[in-house]
């Protein structure tokens, strides 16, 4: 059973940096292109950044030049650097393939990140 799991939320202030983890299990993550994607109250889920099998990268416009994705395929994490802050950042932020059409797993419970001002 695939099991994704988010972690490394919290409370910073403006300009602030945080650094998410995501773990993934049950499945030969190395395969997967990851994405890391985010919700915020009363919006829709979008991504925030994508990583493909060879580490290539890509990030939404709102956040390019802030944030940082990598992955560790020998831990079965993906990762989101996260710099300068904003408020507009705040949201629940999840991991799972970079696919629309091809999910790795169910969404995990998601990690909170909440800037303030």
């Amino acid at each position: 059973q695939v099991r994704l799991v988010e972690s490394g939320g919290g409370l910073v202030q403006l300009g602030g940096s945080l650094r998410l983890s995501c773990a993934a299990s049950g499945t030969i993550f190395s395969v997967w292109a990851m994405g890391w994607y985010r919700q915020a109250p009363g919006k829709q889920r979008e991504v925030v950044a994508t990583i493909s099998i060879r580490g290539i990268t890509d990030y939404a416009d709102s956040v390019r030049g802030r944030f940082t994705i990598s992955r560790d395929n020998a831990k079965n994490a993906v990762y989101l650097q996260m710099n300068n802050l904003k408020p507009e950042d705040t949201a629940v932020y999840y991991c799972n393939s970079a696919r629309a059409d091809l999910r790795i797993g169910p969404w995990g419970q998601g990690t909170q990140v909440t800037v303030s001002s």
